[in-house]
C-alpha cells in the first residue's frame, strides 16, 4: 500500500471552532454522557493520523466538542486507500469505557476498527501484523455509535491507536467525529519529578523511581 504519511505541523490550535454552525447545538442531548466524556484530557497537538488527505484532519475531528459532533466539517478522509491509523495521546492515564464515532450511511463508513493501547510505534505494517488490544465492528450509520470496550484491557491507558482496517466498499473512508468516554486518573502519572531520600551525605542519596517511570515500562511491553 502506498500510504501517504503527512508530517504534522501542529498548526491546528484552533479551539475556536464554536462559530461553525450554531444551529447544531445538541448540548442538551444525553447530558449524562458528558460526565464521562474525555475531551480536555486529550493531547490534541500530539495527535497524528496516517493516510489522511490533509494534515491535521484527524486531530480536528477529535477536537470537535460535544455540541459540534453532528457537524459535517471538519471531516477526516483517507487518501491512498480506505485505511486510516490515528494515534491519540492523553494528558494522563485514563480508564477507557467506550469509543464514540460518527461516520455515514454510505460505503465510506469504517467497518473494522482495531484498538491498540499504549503503543507509540505503530505504522500500517505493524498494525496489520500485531494482535489488537480489541477489535470493534462498526455500522453504516450517520448516528453516533457508542462502542463499549473491555474495560479490563484499557484500565491504564495513556495513549490509543485507532486502526480503521476497512470500510463498506468505498475507495476512501470518511469519519466526522471521534470521542472517548472514561475516567481520568492524573495521580497515576505522578510524581513526575525524581525524588531523593534524605541522607547526611549527598553521595549516599538513593534514587527513588517515580510512578511515571514504572508506567512507562509497560509502553512497549505488549
Amino acid at each position: 500500500m502506498s500510504h501517504h504519511h503527512d508530517d504534522h505541523d501542529h498548526s491546528h490550535h484552533g479551539h475556536g471552532d464554536d462559530d461553525h454552525g450554531h444551529g447544531h447545538d445538541h448540548s442538551d442531548d444525553i447530558e449524562p454522557a458528558l460526565q464521562t466524556l474525555l475531551w480536555k484530557q486529550i493531547d490534541f497537538e500530539s495527535i497524528r493520523t496516517l493516510n489522511e488527505t490533509e494534515t491535521d484532519q484527524g486531530a480536528k475531528v477529535v477536537e470537535k466538542t460535544w455540541p459540534q459532533r453532528m457537524e459535517a466539517e471538519p471531516m477526516l478522509e483517507s487518501d491512498a486507500d480506505e485505511q486510516l491509523l490515528m494515534f491519540v495521546p492523553f494528558t494522563g492515564v485514563v480508564k477507557l469505557h467506550s469509543i464514540l464515532i460518527r461516520s455515514s450511511e454510505d460505503s465510506s463508513a469504517p467497518k473494522t476498527l482495531k484498538l491498540f493501547s499504549n503503543r507509540d510505534d505503530l505504522d500500517f505494517s505493524t498494525a496489520s501484523d500485531l494482535q489488537a488490544t480489541q477489535t470493534l465492528e462498526l455500522s453504516q450509520t450517520s448516528q453516533i455509535q457508542d462502542l463499549p470496550v473491555k474495560r479490563s484491557l484499557f484500565g491504564n491507558t495513556y495513549n490509543l491507536n485507532l486502526f480503521i482496517e476497512d470500510n463498506y466498499g468505498d475507495d476512501v473512508t470518511r469519519v466526522f467525529w471521534i470521542g472517548f468516554k472514561g475516567d481520568y486518573m492524573n495521580l497515576n502519572r505522578e510524581p513526575v519529578e525524581v525524588l531523593y531520600e534524605k541522607a547526611a551525605n549527598p553521595k549516599d542519596h538513593t534514587l527513588v523511581q517515580g510512578v511515571s517511570d514504572m508506567a512507562s515500562g509497560t509502553k512497549h511491553g505488549m
